[in-house]
Parts: C-alpha cells; sequence; structure tokens
C-alpha cells in the first residue's frame, strides 16, 4: 500500500513538471534564451573617458609670511605718537611711533649754529689766506672745526632718527603692544609686521621623494578656512639637508596672496603633482578580478543582440573613484558599469541605463533604453 502512494505522489511531480516545461515553451519572449538555459541581464552602460592623472604627493604645511618682523624701538624713552592701527596696510619707510626727543631737538639746534659759525669762520679765513694775511695753518684749523661740527650735526640726526620706528617694508601691522607715553626699551615688541601678499608654505616630505621633487614644480593646497577652494602654487626651495632624526626634507613652496587670505601660521595641506597625463579610466565598480588579473566587460552589438565581452586590463593609479587603464581599452569603448556580477563572458545582456562618466567618476545624465542593437 505504501508502495503504490509512493508511486502515484512520483507519477503526480512528473505530471506536473511535464507541464511547466510545456506551459514555458508556449511564452512568447523567452523561448531562446530558455533553450540556451540563460536569461538576458538588465545593466547600465557607459563610454570610458579621458581622465587627467598624476602622481601625487600629499604633506602638512604650515604658511609662511614672505617677511615678517617684530616692531621694535632703538632706544629707551617715552612714546610721543602712535601712527598706526592694529591690523592697517602700511607702506615701506612709513612712519609707525615715534619717541620723545625734546633733548635731542635741542642738542641739535645747537650743533647747526655750531656749524654755521664754523663755516663763517673758514669763508673769512679762506679769504684772507687769498690775501696772503695769514698762514696756512689757520685754515688747517678752520677746516677741521668744520669737520667737527658736521660731525656733531650728523651724531644728533641720528640720534633723531633711531626716536622715529619706520616699516622696513610694505605689509600689515598686527595688534597694538604699547600706548601713547608708555616707556619702550630695545626689544620690547611695538607690533608684528607682515608681509602676506606672498606666503611661504613649508612643508616635510620623506627623504625618498627627494629624487622625484625639484624647484619649479606646481603644488595644491587646502586650508580648512576654505574646505572648497584650492591655492596654486609652486616649489621655491628644497632645503639642503634631511633631518637625521625624522629621515624628511624641508620643502618651501609659494602661493601669491595678494587678497590676503591666507595667514601667517595657517596649517595647510600640500599636494604635489607630478607626470600629469590624460589616460582612459573605468569606474571601480565595472572591474573584476580573477586570480593576478583584471577584466571589464565591453559591450558588442551584432545583428543577433548585445553581448558582454569579457576583456582583460591592466590598472594603473585611482582617482576618486575611477581607476587608470594603462592598456586593454581605448577612450569611448563602451563598457558595463553596472550589473557586472550578474553576467558572464559572452552573455546576452540588456542596456537598461545609458550613463555619462565625468572626471571625478560621478554619473550624470543617466537614461532609460532599450535593448542596444534592436533599438
Amino acid at each position: 500500500m505504501r508502495r503504490a502512494s509512493f508511486l502515484i505522489i512520483v507519477l503526480i511531480a512528473f505530471v506536473a513538471m511535464t507541464a511547466i516545461v510545456a506551459v514555458r515553451a508556449f511564452l512568447p519572449g523567452d523561448n531562446a534564451e530558455f533553450a540556451r538555459g540563460e536569461r538576458v541581464m538588465p545593466v547600465a552602460v557607459a563610454s570610458v573617458p579621458n581622465i587627467e592623472f598624476a602622481d601625487v604627493v600629499e604633506a602638512l604645511g604650515t604658511a609662511r609670511a614672505n617677511e615678517t618682523v617684530t616692531i621694535t624701538a632703538r632706544v629707551t624713552d617715552t612714546i610721543s605718537r602712535i601712527n598706526f592701527e592694529s591690523g592697517q596696510r602700511v607702506a615701506a619707510g612709513a612712519i609707525l611711533v615715534e619717541l620723545t626727543d625734546t633733548e635731542e631737538a635741542a642738542g641739535l639746534t645747537e650743533a647747526r649754529s655750531t656749524l654755521g659759525e664754523a663755516q663763517r669762520e673758514f669763508d673769512r679765513t679762506s679769504d684772507l689766506i687769498t690775501r696772503g694775511v695769514v698762514p696756512q695753518s689757520r685754515l688747517d684749523e678752520a677746516t677741521a672745526a668744520v669737520q667737527r661740527a658736521r660731525a656733531r650735526v650728523a651724531s644728533i640726526e641720528a640720534q633723531l632718527a633711531d626716536r622715529i620706528v619706520r616699516a622696513p617694508f610694505a605689509g600689515i601691522v598686527g595688534l597694538r603692544e604699547v600706548s601713547l607715553g608708555g616707556l619702550v626699551r630695545p626689544g620690547d615688541a611695538i607690533a608684528r609686521l607682515d608681509d602676506t601678499s606672498l606666503i611661504k608654505l613649508d612643508f616635510t616630505v620623506p627623504e625618498r621623494f627627494l629624487s622625484v621633487l625639484e624647484a619649479g614644480m606646481a603644488i595644491t593646497a587646502h586650508s580648512s578656512a576654505y574646505p572648497d577652494e584650492v591655492f596654486e602654487g609652486s616649489i621655491a626651495q628644497i632645503d639642503s639637508r634631511v633631518d637625521p632624526v625624522t629621515r624628511s626634507v624641508i620643502v618651501r613652496a609659494q602661493i601669491e596672496n595678494e587678497d590676503g587670505r591666507l595667514l601667517p601660521g595657517q596649517l595647510m595641506t600640500v599636494e604635489v603633482r607630478r607626470d600629469v597625463r590624460s589616460r582612459p579610466a573605468v569606474p571601480g565598480a565595472a572591474l573584476t578580478r580573477y586570480l593576478d588579473q583584471t577584466f571589464v566587460y565591453v559591450v558588442e552589438e551584432t545583428a543577433d543582440g548585445v553581448f558582454a565581452r569579457q576583456t582583460p586590463i591592466q590598472l594603473g593609479r585611482r582617482a576618486g573613484t575611477m581607476v587608470e587603464v594603462l592598456d586593454g581599452l581605448q577612450a569611448g569603448d563602451r563598457i558595463v558599469s553596472e550589473g557586472v556580477h550578474r553576467i558572464r563572458d559572452g552573455a546576452a545582456i540588456e542596456i537598461a541605463r545609458e550613463v555619462r562618466l565625468n572626471a571625478s567618476g560621478v554619473m550624470a545624465g543617466s537614461a532609460a533604453v532599450g535593448n542596444g542593437a534592436a533599438q
């Protein structure tokens, strides 16, 4: 009895499977795929673009002013006048601070009077020498007196000049550290003056990069203060020695900063780009790997339909989501950009979307389309 029941169940299952096969044989559209034991897979297709690649050395750098100095006085005295405000842009030679000079001014008046008297005496003696009235020695004494008086005037004028503090170069004055009437001594900080029209960006790189760095190479820098902006410059100098502890070398780049947005002391990320080239590139999602080989699926359109052909390629550097192709593809080749893990070599595919890859690897301009050759 049990055996009869088992045979009845097997017979029912066989009849059901036969019915399913018969029904699928009469269904429209999928006969060819069913006969081959496969179905057409929908995929996204993209044309291979040319993208700029470069070998990049990355580092952190510190911005420095082109010229910087702490303004101080040369003599000890009180401040009689302040001619600047914090953050003011000043020209080279502009007077920033004047110190009290009453005593020196009086001494200069006396010295100039003495010089005038000595000069008049020299003129009278010269006239007498011409007429032969006085000996030559009197003229020598008068000449020496004039020279002493001139030296005295020059000395006092130098003392007065020391009481006038000037900007040694054009730049921006920092925060004022003194007040009117305050006593300053040599070395006391009055303010800091920075020339920020050009920023010197110092950064360190490992010594292994010495062979690929040279003066004049272009650099790009980024600052957290301006996250969406790229600052361009070039390498100006490379230090003459390698740090024996860190085994790194200091590199100095220069960035134009006429608008004054970059300030000394800012931390910046630096990229040194070399061997810039334009190469075909594919998105990482389009790659498949087997053992030590990398493949993409190239779209092949024929009269019989659209197929995916597995093509080996050689890869170079990565830039964002895009990967450089050294060999195996040309710009303009159409590849399967999405759905590569659902197909195999020679498989029939349906182009569900046609996408366009831009330089950053972002897919744009997507459009749903029908199956390739038939369209």
